[in-house]
């Protein structure tokens, strides 16, 4: 599992923000040959004048995967655009810098629950992987990579997760009916670290 700096979720912004993200990456080190190209690229771009800038051909998005610890279920949603079940998360916003808070804002949005919290630990941010994944071309952009920063969220209120529209469908599922949804690797990848944590903390 990737591990980055420990520090307390706070806002930031400008140098001090630049910084937590570089700090998280340096800091993060990949469990495979592939994972650490990526972190090495990842790292450049955080250095970017534009890390979060859509119009760039590699820019980071933040994600995570929500889970419910006590029945050790994981939350997937339908991505139309892909053609996939996945995790929650997304592009920053304009002025948005934080990798945890662009996350955070975007698994609320997609969820509805508003009483996520870092997990296994609140007080800690910890990335439990970085990948690159490419994304074709549609009618509005052509195609290009996203660098993202993953972690895991948990709720105490499964039953309060809505999908932001018809078409995104949400899913609470046990690991292993996760496993058999999935057809991209690095998510796949991603469920069987959370299910890693979930051993650890039983």
């Amino acid at each position: 599992m990737l591990r980055c700096a420990l520090r307390t979720v706070v806002a930031v912004s400008g140098d001090d923000a630049d910084a937590a993200l570089t700090a998280t990456l340096d800091a993060a080190a990949g469990v495979s040959d592939v994972e650490e190209a990526h972190l090495r690229r990842l790292r450049s771009v955080a250095r970017g004048p534009s890390p979060w800038d859509r119009a760039t051909p590699l820019h980071l998005t933040g994600s995570a995967l929500v889970v419910h610890p006590p029945t050790e279920r994981v939350l997937l949603r339908w991505h139309e655009r892909q053609e996939a079940w996945m995790q929650v998360g997304g592009h920053g916003d304009p002025g948005e810098v934080d990798p945890l808070a662009i996350t955070l804002r975007e698994a609320v949005e997609e969820t509805g629950l508003e009483d996520l919290r870092l997990w296994p630990d609140a007080d800690r941010t910890e990335l439990v992987q970085a990948v690159i994944v490419p994304v074709p071309a549609n009618d509005k952009e052509p195609a290009h990579e996203h660098g993202d920063l993953r972690y895991v969220l948990a709720t105490d209120r499964p039953e309060k997760a809505r999908p932001e529209n018809e078409r995104a469908t949400l899913r609470w599922l046990s690991v292993d009916e996760a496993l058999e949804l999935i057809d991209e690797p690095n998510v796949a990848e991603l469920i069987r670290r959370v299910a890693r944590l979930f051993e650890a903390a039983r």
